[in-house]
């Protein structure tokens, strides 16, 4: 049996998927991981003012400007906490949107991105005619939230990369992913 690809994607925060994408990337799974907003949006001081930063500015980079905006309040809501660990999974978050690689799975955490992701690989010229499940798991997005998804992930994960034909086991997967975790995933196959 190959090893699957997976991709975990999420809106333009990157709190969820990098958090799947690090419990992955723990676990020997080949894994990548996208936003799909036009911009990297990072909560600010105030509700309506978001930090945004452009898709490939490094998590060094956030991090030393938030770090230098104001400690205290990021280090307190989590933020500076998040961006340390997504520099240890990669260098920079990247759109969806942009890349071509090909994957298995991609794994969204809220419908409007299953949405979108969706959507533009259908948009997309069919090159190869090889499929990719995608899946989404809705997850509020918040810390705590993240955290606590980001096992499911992995079990769901754990169980696309252990069948033989996940195309005739797609139905029983989720079936059983719903019984063993309590949740019930959506999904699309679509083509490359």
């Amino acid at each position: 049996m190959s090893q699957k690809r997976f991709a975990m994607v999420c809106a333009s925060n990157q709190n969820r998927s990098m958090e799947a994408h690090n419990m992955l990337k723990d676990n020997k799974f080949t894994v990548s991981s996208y936003g799909v907003g036009t911009h990297v949006k990072l909560p600010g001081a105030k509700a309506n003012a978001p930090n945004v930063y452009e898709f490939g500015t490094s998590y060094a980079e956030i991090h030393n400007d938030l770090h230098s905006k104001d400690v205290e309040l990021y280090t307190r809501n989590g933020l500076l906490k998040m961006l340390n660990r997504n520099m240890k999974v990669k260098e920079a978050p990247e759109r969806w949107q942009d890349n071509r690689d090909t994957f298995d799975v991609v794994l969204t955490f809220e419908e409007t991105v299953f949405e979108k992701v969706v959507e533009d690989l259908q948009n997309r010229d069919q090159s190869t005619g090889e499929s990719v499940l995608v899946i989404n798991l809705d997850v509020k997005d918040n810390h705590e939230q993240a955290a606590e998804a980001a096992p499911l992930a992995l079990k769901l994960c754990q169980m696309f990369e252990e069948s033989e034909d996940w195309e005739c086991e797609v139905d029983d997967i989720v079936d059983r992913f719903q019984e063993t975790c309590g949740r019930r995933p959506i999904y699309s196959i679509c083509f490359y």
